[in-house]
């Protein structure tokens, strides 16, 4: 595993981390070598506690607390909903509205083990978003969830016609190809096969904003885009002009 969980903030109290794509937030309950930033930080500081979660494919900010007290704190601001987490998200298609907020309920999927859907029987959900970014048939949009539910991003932009650009579970593709944006322009060496520039959730945690246990200071903590989507980013940029 090439990429490493980088410190991006740490006191007395807690620890906020940038965790790479394919790394899992807490251990694999059948498989512990599988890398984990809970291991990673258990072993740099003795024992943290786990205060919220990304999905395996998602990179971005993490959140751990270093005692009882701070966990206790940290998980009640996340379950009162103070806690602002904003994440980067490339979905399909020309986003209208611009801007706008998702308020439906999700639920387990009836047939499908692993998936969510929007249910009215399901737990309430909100995401407010807005398009940072309009390219020719992909958006990159600022979501910000209000609530924490399992997939929910993904979720609720399926839900409203624009999945993710690349969701293997709820979108239609598993990697992005530089063919699909260059088309005839795009040229590929005899014998060679195509590599995607991504082949994962297009889906990035990139701020933070926590109140310190401590001192009760507003800590608003940023992540920037990893490689691969800062990479597919440019390639839209270039296919825009």
């Amino acid at each position: 595993m090439k990429q490493q969980v980088a410190i991006l903030h740490e006191d007395e109290d807690l620890v906020i981390v940038n965790k790479p794509a394919r790394y899992l937030s807490i251990p694999d309950r059948f498989d512990e070598t599988k890398p984990n930033v809970l291991g990673f930080l258990n072993n740099k500081y003795g024992k943290v506690f786990t205060v919220h979660r990304l999905d395996k494919e998602t990179s971005g900010i993490l959140c751990f607390a270093k005692n009882v007290e701070a966990h206790k704190a940290l998980s009640q601001q996340f379950q009162e909903r103070t806690v602002e987490k904003i994440y980067y998200a490339l979905v399909d298609g020309i986003m209208t509205p611009t801007e706008g907020e998702i308020n439906q309920g999700i639920a387990p999927h009836p047939a499908k083990p692993g998936k969510m859907m929007v249910s009215n029987k399901g737990k309430k959900s909100l995401t407010t978003y807005k398009v940072i970014e309009q390219f020719r048939n992909f958006a990159l949009v600022e979501a910000n969830i209000k609530t924490g539910r399992t997939h929910q991003i993904r979720v609720h932009f399926e839900a409203i016609g624009f999945p993710l650009a690349i969701d293997a579970l709820y979108g239609t593709r598993t990697g992005f190809l530089l063919s699909e944006v260059k088309l005839k322009k795009f040229k590929l060496g005899k014998g060679k096969e195509e590599r995607p520039l991504m082949s994962r959730t297009t889906l990035h945690a990139y701020r933070l904003e926590i109140d310190q246990p401590t001192t009760q200071k507003r800590l608003i903590i940023e992540a920037p885009l990893p490689k691969d989507f800062a990479a597919v980013v440019k390639q839209l940029q270039k296919w825009n002009k």
